[in-house]
């Protein structure tokens, strides 16, 4: 069965771009501002909000995962990508989205903590960097203590003003 792509009907998505936008990135971490670059800063902010909403007992909406996902289909296919690169991409997007989701949080208590590798592993930035893979890390630190005090349906419906 083939779904329909909702263009930017996502209030959640649009919220995570703007988060990957932001210009702390580029000028302070000095990050490359490219598509991966971004499409990881979602996938690191996205992964955070599901990490709350599990230790919170809330299921993420599938719904709002798979539009998400079309959103980034979407966006590759604007870059000009063909339906093979297309998908070869896809491909390589989602094992790295779970790749994230599955070591972001390696955490023995409940209590929050980045995994760096990954910084290091999915930004530009090498263990020569450590002060900007601390800045990065404190900022998603930030980012998860500022989310978790939200309400986790107004999290899920993209009110987040951080």
């Amino acid at each position: 069965m083939l779904s329909t792509y909702k263009s930017h009907h996502n209030p959640l998505y649009n919220n995570l771009v703007q988060l990957s936008r932001n210009i702390f990135f580029y000028k302070k971490i000095l990050l490359k501002d490219t598509f991966e670059t971004r499409i990881h800063l979602i996938f690191f902010h996205l992964t955070i909000i599901m990490i709350i909403l599990k230790n919170k007992k809330k299921i993420f909406p599938q719904n709002i995962f798979d539009n998400i996902f079309q959103n980034t289909e979407h966006n590759l296919r604007e870059l000009g990508f063909g339906d093979v690169k297309v998908n070869k991409q896809m491909k390589n997007l989602t094992r790295i989205f779970y790749d994230i989701l599955l070591k972001l949080n390696i955490s023995e208590n409940k209590n929050f903590s980045l995994n760096k590798k990954l910084i290091i592993t999915y930004f530009d930035l090498s263990d020569n960097n450590n002060h900007l893979v601390n800045d990065l890390a404190n900022y998603f630190d930030k980012f998860y203590y500022f989310c978790f005090e939200l309400n986790e349906d107004n999290m899920i419906k993209g009110k987040i003003n951080f």
